[in-house]
């Protein structure tokens, strides 16, 4: 049995949590416009917000990567991803509820919250640094 304290076991989540951040960041740099209407966001017709989002994401698959290649030596980061984690949970609840937003959103709220709360409880389990 794996124990939580093992840095592999956060390095393990940490990795997937980058993969499904590089992969959203994919799709919103690549997917045309016309298919973000089936996910029923309205039609876009400048798609620099769209990129720029994309890039976002990518760019915090390296920040996820750097906290899951040394845990323990570069615990900030972990905290840096739960902080991360925390903020887009509240920013996208609260989106989804002012603007009467898609489901997309919610199901994005409801997927990175639960990252957080993984991140944190991995995070206090993990051995002190030294």
């Amino acid at each position: 049995m794996i124990s939580l304290k093992n840095p592999k076991v956060i390095r393990t989540f940490l990795i997937l949590v980058a993969l499904h951040s590089f992969v959203v960041g994919i799709n919103l740099i690549s997917f045309p416009s016309e298919w973000m209407q089936q996910f029923g966001f309205n039609a876009i017709t400048e798609n620099f917000f769209k990129v720029q989002g994309g890039i976002f994401h990518v760019v915090m698959t390296i920040a996820y990567l750097l906290g899951a290649w040394k845990p323990v030596e570069h615990r900030i980061m972990i905290i840096f991803a739960i902080i991360a984690k925390f903020l887009a949970t509240i920013f996208l609840i609260t989106y989804f509820f002012i603007s009467g937003s898609t489901i997309v959103i919610l199901l994005s709220a409801i997927s990175d919250f639960t990252m957080a709360i993984i991140l944190l409880f991995l995070n206090l389990k993990l051995a002190p640094s030294k």
